[in-house]
């Protein structure tokens, strides 16, 4: 599969090397091509990555997604998938979308993209990696459109997640409860110090 991912930072290289070796072809989406060098995958411009992708999985800082993508335009991103594992907080850590959440406000701005909130509630340790951890752990989905989801959880089987450890939360309104939970999630980081931690749902 065709995937571009929007960021090379650290967790943007993370995912795109973890596909890489899955198999999948992967693009770097960057505002900068020229001053990236030394990556195992080709690097582009974002809108060039975009459009030369199948799937999309946005890294970029939340707190910059909706300004970065608006200026794409809905064009490139059809309707592909757009997998979004950002959070959108402050330089203080807060929530920049309070009582609504990054995933739905990118739906509602890309309407005919197929918007899957994933990840966002894991550390960037444990994206790719999930066997690091000496239990099984849960990861979260949430998106309206159902073939979204199901290639969005396949592409998690291919970084280690097991199917049965993916939770379908229901709609992209439900990226506000993953969302919300960083609060929980920078409590459990600050007695963490492997950066290594994950919560599991018990059903």
């Amino acid at each position: 599969m065709k995937i571009a991912v929007l960021g090379a930072g650290g967790v943007g290289t993370a995912l795109g090397y973890g596909l890489l070796d899955a198999g999948h072809g992967v693009v770097f989406g960057v505002r900068d091509p020229q001053g990236r060098q030394g990556f195992s995958a080709p690097v582009a411009e974002l809108a060039e990555a975009v459009t030369s992708a199948e799937v999309v999985v946005n890294t970029l800082p939340g707190s910059v997604t909706l300004d970065v993508l608006g200026r794409i335009g809905a064009g490139p991103f059809g309707t592909k998938v757009l997998i979004d594992v950002a959070n959108a907080i402050t330089p203080t850590f807060e929530l920049m979308y309070p009582g609504d959440s990054l995933g739905a406000k990118l739906q509602a701005l890309l309407p005919q993209a197929k918007v899957v909130k994933t990840l966002n509630t894991v550390p960037a340790a444990v994206m790719t990696n999930p066997g690091a951890l000496p239990e099984r752990t849960s990861v979260f989905l949430s998106g309206d459109d159902r073939e979204a989801k199901r290639i969005t959880g396949g592409l998690l089987s291919d970084l280690g997640w097991q199917h049965d450890d993916q939770v379908d939360l229901g709609s992209i309104a439900t990226a506000r409860a993953t969302e919300h939970y960083l609060y929980l999630s920078l409590a459990i980081m600050a007695v963490s110090p492997s950066g290594q931690y994950n919560v599991s749902v018990i059903r």
